[in-house]
């Protein structure tokens, strides 16, 4: 298990390559690897949104990271999970949260996967800023991951 806070460019593809290659327990365990990665968007509530500034609080966050891992890999078979998330100044199209889940098959990969997101989106102390074309507001809610379009 392994979480990661950064304010640099996030490569997804990179974190999960580096991070398979240096879990050497991994190897040949895996039947299954789920990859969420979310990206900024350039709306939100009707809005053009052109920059957004993540915080988080150090440590607390962390913290929360690992205890949603942990509720996951309680309830599904799951063998490793990766988180790399974002902090700062960041702009539409750029990546903002990696996880990535090992499992034997695929079915807990995609639930476990799948709770985590959601949980580190209502549970884990981030905050965000977004910059409009008319100002800038700090976002009070998250959207819905089950909202159906």
């Amino acid at each position: 298990m392994k979480v990661k806070i950064v304010e640099t460019t996030l490569n997804p593809w990179q974190e999960v390559e580096d991070y398979q290659q240096e879990a050497i327990a991994l190897r040949g365990k895996f039947g299954a690897t789920n990859i969420f990665i979310g990206t900024m968007r350039d709306f939100n509530e009707g809005d053009e949104v052109t920059a957004m500034t993540l915080e988080h609080y150090a440590g607390m966050t962390e913290k929360q990271l690992e205890n949603i891992i942990k509720e996951a890999m309680q309830q599904w078979d799951v063998l490793d999970v990766l988180i790399v998330h974002r902090v700062g100044e960041l702009l539409p199209n750029q990546p903002i949260v990696l996880v990535a889940v090992w499992t034997s098959h695929r079915g807990d990969a995609f639930d476990a996967s799948r709770y985590i997101m959601e949980a580190l989106k209502t549970k884990a102390p981030f905050w965000k800023k977004e910059t409009l074309v008319n100002g800038s507001r700090w976002v009070d809610k998250n959207t819905d991951g089950y909202k159906k379009s």
